[in-house]
This record gives structure tokens, sequence and C-alpha cells, in this order.
């Protein structure tokens, strides 16, 4: 992976993190973040970021890019949506 691709992948990570962040210090209803908060989404991000990244690089086919991304993807929003609001129960999960 080149540099520039990390730089700007870390980039997007950090300004996604943002928006919490800024919506807290401007009081908003509903957005309580820790730092663990933002230590397990920041890790989940790019995990994901790379994973994208890494599928792009390693894999050939337009349809296959899309399935791996589409994995990929689905996994993220399932996990985001089980430490939100435990959609499955387990012992991580949000309240």
């Amino acid at each position: 992976m080149k540099t520039t691709r990390l730089l700007i992948i870390l980039l997007i990570v950090g300004v996604i993190l943002l928006i919490p962040f800024i919506a807290m210090q401007l009081g908003a209803e509903g957005v309580d973040w820790d730092s663990r908060d933002f230590m397990i989404m920041g890790i989940l991000l790019l995990g994901t970021a790379l994973a994208l990244e890494f599928s792009l690089q390693k894999i050939k086919t337009t349809k296959k890019r899309f399935i791996a991304c589409g994995l990929i993807l689905i996994g993220l929003f399932l996990i985001w949506a089980e430490l939100a609001v435990g959609i499955f129960g387990t012992p991580f999960a949000g309240e």
C-alpha cells in the first residue's frame, strides 16, 4: 500500500471520529461517548478501511470486488449495530 493512501485512510477515519466529538462539544442529545468509545470506533473504522483497501488491491475482477467490499461493509454495520443497541444480545452489546 502506498504511504499516501494510508495517510488518506487515516485522515478520513479521523474526520469521521470528529463528528461525534464536535457533536458532544455542542451539547447534542444522545451523543455521550467516552475515550473507550472513540478507541473502539477508531479501530473498527480503521480495520474496515484497511480491509477494503487490501481487497481492492488483491482482487482483480469487478464482481468479486463488489462482493468482498459488500461483505466487509455488512460486517462493519452488524458490529456497529451490536455495539450500539445490541441486536444479537451478546455480552458486549450496547444499552
